[in-house]
């Protein structure tokens, strides 16, 4: 790995990464802890009602997609969640957001608590979504791309009536090609554009980015979702970016060729998704724009939050239907969330937030 000390880098609790000193690129460490949670146990970790706590912070975008397919499947009776507050040092998550700022479950303040249990002087950085085993208090799991297709298939015995079949077997290798695709350009790639610290790096990653949105476009033109008539991995994967562009990153990190409300399909799409059940419920605007403007003092030394821009557009018709009204196959919408984890109605229902 190259030099990860460069000051406009992202903190050790946000991502795991660092700017190349001689690039200026940001480039992210993708080694996780990569062990699995299996309806068969293979790894040592077998699937089991109640053992587990499910570590997120609603900021993060790849946290977003564990809390979606959690929700999606219904496994909220049988998997926990672990909520932490939208900011964080450069030691940790921390669960603020609790009474005394300790998770009631782990029974720690910080999620690299569960870190050092799981790897004594962990020497990466603290990132969510991380699955906790409970009774031993060690993480088991962040690798977060993993961790979600893990959950919309091997937790089966416990997913609720009508849950939706996320990763579809005859449809993996599309998927994973175009998670792929998706991940290199725009999920990484807008890290890549706001943690630049050289005019080329910024510029081939502001470039990645919307030529890739161009071929979102130009796909969802003619087809409700990624895969067709209904929702897949590859939406949720999707999804999360999105929800965090106009909010984030087109004004914090420089990806301002135009915002995703001027693209006409790929915003419809946006909407599409937001107007579900399982996604727009589960997005918090408050926290996302706190975190990405507080804590990346690199890029915002003054840690001013904008009061903008106006939500209300989101919640706008998208006509999308039309194309397809099974959006999820031959399964149904889940219920609304658990009550002690809605997200605050302030923090998610469209109004303008200029106002």
């Amino acid at each position: 790995m190259t030099d990860q000390t460069a000051q406009t880098g992202p903190r050790p609790g946000a991502q795991q990464g660092g700017v190349d000193a001689k690039s200026g690129a940001f480039v992210r460490d993708s080694s996780y802890i990569e062990a699995r949670i299996t309806a068969d146990g293979r790894d040592g970790w077998p699937v089991e009602a109640g053992r587990y706590r499910l570590a997120v912070a609603r900021a993060c975008p790849w946290a977003n997609r564990a809390i979606i397919v959690r929700r999606l499947t219904g496994l909220e009776p049988v998997l926990s969640m672990a909520v932490a507050g939208p900011t964080h040092d450069s030691d940790s998550w921390t669960f603020d957001l609790d009474p005394g700022g300790v998770d009631p479950v782990l029974g720690i303040p910080r999620l690299k608590d569960a870190y050092e249990k799981a790897v004594p002087g962990y020497p990466k950085g603290i990132t969510v979504p991380a699955i906790v085993d409970i009774p031993s208090g060690a993480v088991v799991t962040n690798d977060f791309g993993q961790m979600t297709l893990d959950l919309g298939t091997e937790w089966g015995a416990f997913y609720r009536d009508g849950a939706p079949e996320l990763y579809p077997d005859a449809l993996r290798d599309e998927i994973d090609e175009v998670s792929e695709d998706i991940r290199r350009d725009l999920n990484n790639g807008v890290y890549e554009a706001g943690f630049a610290t050289s005019q080329e790096a910024y510029q081939n990653a502001y470039s990645k980015v919307f030529r890739r949105m161009d071929w979102l476009s130009d796909r969802l033109t003619d087809q409700r979702f990624l895969m067709g008539e209904t929702i897949t991995e590859a939406d949720i994967r999707l999804f999360t970016t999105l929800a965090r562009f106009d909010a984030v990153y087109h004004g914090h990190f420089k990806c301002n060729r135009n915002k995703l409300a001027e693209m006409p399909v790929l915003w419809a799409y946006a909407r599409d998704l937001f107007q579900t059940p399982g996604f727009g419920d589960t997005t918090d605007f408050v926290h996302i724009k706190e975190h990405y403007y507080v804590v990346h003092t690199g890029i915002n030394p003054t840690q001013i939050v904008p009061a903008g821009p106006d939500l209300s557009n989101w919640s706008a018709p998208h006509d999308r239907e039309q194309l397809s009204d099974r959006p999820f196959g031959d399964g149904t919408p889940p219920g609304p969330p658990v009550e002690t984890e809605r997200v605050p109605a302030a923090h998610w229902i469209p109004t303008d937030s200029t106002a």
